[in-house]
């Protein structure tokens, strides 16, 4: 029969190593807090922040503005009616969508149309400086 004693003392070597980690379970607290204090400051507090603002600018929306929608299309509040806006969005074009559906808001109506003209008479400006320079070259 083959000598398995020395088996008995390896076991007996093993259990006598496996010891608590010093300072005990709750030395991994303070990191794991700190850990989640940064994640709160640097990840959650700013996207709280975004989401206020988004939704206290859905509530202030009134008619005539200028909007532009999380798709991309531009267009004129019509009429507000809880969550449904009614968009105007060219000349006898409607179109209702979710309150929800608007991403920022580009100020009063008649601002762009001013704006657009403005843009216009700058072009024109152009031209005309285009025009004045080719007659220096002659």
């Amino acid at each position: 029969m083959p000598d398995i004693g020395w088996i008995h003392l390896l076991i007996a070597q093993a259990e006598g190593q496996a010891e608590a980690p010093p300072g005990g379970a709750l030395s991994f607290l303070p990191p794991l807090i700190i850990m989640f204090l940064i994640f709160y400051f640097v990840l959650i507090r700013p996207e709280q922040k975004k989401q206020a603002k988004a939704r206290q600018m859905l509530n202030e929306l009134k008619e005539g503005e200028n909007i532009v929608t999380l798709s991309g299309i531009h267009g004129t509040i019509k009429k507000i009616k809880d969550d449904v806006v009614t968009l105007q969005v060219a000349d006898n074009v409607r179109i209702k969508i979710e309150r929800s559906a608007i991403g920022r808001v580009r100020g009063a109506g008649t601002e762009s149309k001013n704006d657009g003209k403005k843009e216009k008479d700058k072009d024109k400006d152009s031209g005309k400086d285009k025009e004045e320079k080719d007659k220096d070259k002659e």
